[in-house]
């Protein structure tokens, strides 16, 4: 799925709070506010302030510290400007300065006369680093809508899936009951992050923590079990298909066939759950939580039970001749 534009103003604009916040504000070169951001990553342009403009990476957004802070005073009281307006002659998304830092008046001239934003936060270089490139790596990370329930069962996210009318919510209904958390119900929207974790959250803000119930309507999950039945975003760790009995198939019974979903490149555990009268599904899921979470302690329940079984097996073969020479006397 192709990622979607983002501007300088969206950086701007970002709601983010504690941990998270960027501190961003705008000092000049507003009218360029609309560059777009192309590439997830940061440059310190301290070579090209010395210029050295080979391979520079104007794409990406201009990191001024107080190493390329105190070389732009240098420059700027010798008089040697030259290298600053060829940085500007470069189409960069923005510069922002940390450390609440005062960039020379002749750079915000220039940056005005070419509308590059100028960006400042209070934040020291290394924390803003981090926390920029934590949020664009999760804004450019590839992403994919699936029609199910998310929910967070004992810890991990388990991702319900199957036709319509199966009765995905109502299995995420008892389960909220149970006091487990809704994360998203009916369209999941999930993004790779790193490369191998997904992160599912609900496609509309407005609509994800409502659910709809066959007979019953929309009905608003927060209000009706309290916030404490809720998450805004859950790892994905567990598939769970939910699909009609089918009385031709044969269906795991042991455990030791390990089936996997691939979405987004990454192998997802996936259990295929055959639904009749009488199965309670919600137990099963419970149950499919604990165990995933033995599996990730080393602990595998069904292979346990195979080598146990073999080892048996292979004792009773030994016993026989011995037994079988034995009767013959």
């Amino acid at each position: 799925m192709p990622v979607k534009r983002f501007s300088v103003l969206d950086l701007l604009a970002l709601d983010l709070k504690e941990h998270d916040s960027l501190d961003l504000r705008c000092l000049c070169g507003r009218r360029g506010l609309m560059r777009i951001i192309t590439i997830p990553d940061l440059n310190r342009p301290g070579l090209a302030l010395s210029g050295f403009f080979d391979s520079f990476a104007y794409q990406r957004v201009q990191l001024f510290g107080r190493g390329e802070m105190a070389y732009l005073n240098k420059i700027v009281s010798e008089g040697k400007t030259e290298t600053i307006q060829q940085l500007f002659s470069f189409p960069l998304p923005c510069c922002i300065f940390t450390h609440n830092l005062e960039p020379p008046q002749i750079l915000m001239d220039l940056a005005e006369e070419v509308g590059c934003p100028v960006l400042q936060t209070s934040l020291d270089s290394s924390e803003f680093s981090s926390r920029l490139l934590r949020i664009l790596s999760n804004i450019f990370a590839p992403r994919i809508t699936i029609h199910g329930v998310l929910v967070e069962v004992y810890g991990l996210g388990i991702l319900i899936s199957g036709d319509s009318g199966v009765g995905k919510s109502e299995t995420a209904l008892e389960l909220i009951e149970r006091g487990h958390r809704l994360v998203a119900d009916d369209v999941v929207e999930i993004s790779c992050v790193n490369g191998n974790v997904l992160i599912g959250r609900g496609a509309n803000k407005v609509i994800g923590h409502h659910m709809e119930i066959r007979g019953l309507g929309i009905i608003n999950i927060t209000q009706l079990y309290g916030v404490g039945s809720i998450r805004e975003s859950k790892e994905v760790q567990i598939v769970a298909q939910l699909e009609e009995w089918d009385a031709n198939k044969v269906y795991d019974r042991i455990g030791t066939n390990e089936l996997t979903m691939d979405i987004l490149g990454v192998k997802v555990p996936k259990l295929e759950i055959p639904v009749k009268p009488g199965r309670n599904v919600p137990i099963i899921l419970e149950t499919a939580a604990m165990n995933e979470r033995l599996k990730s302690m080393g602990y595998f329940s069904a292979k346990e039970f195979n080598q146990n079984v073999l080892k048996w097996i292979e004792t009773d073969a030994a016993r026989a001749p011995y037994y079988g020479d034995e009767d013959s006397y």
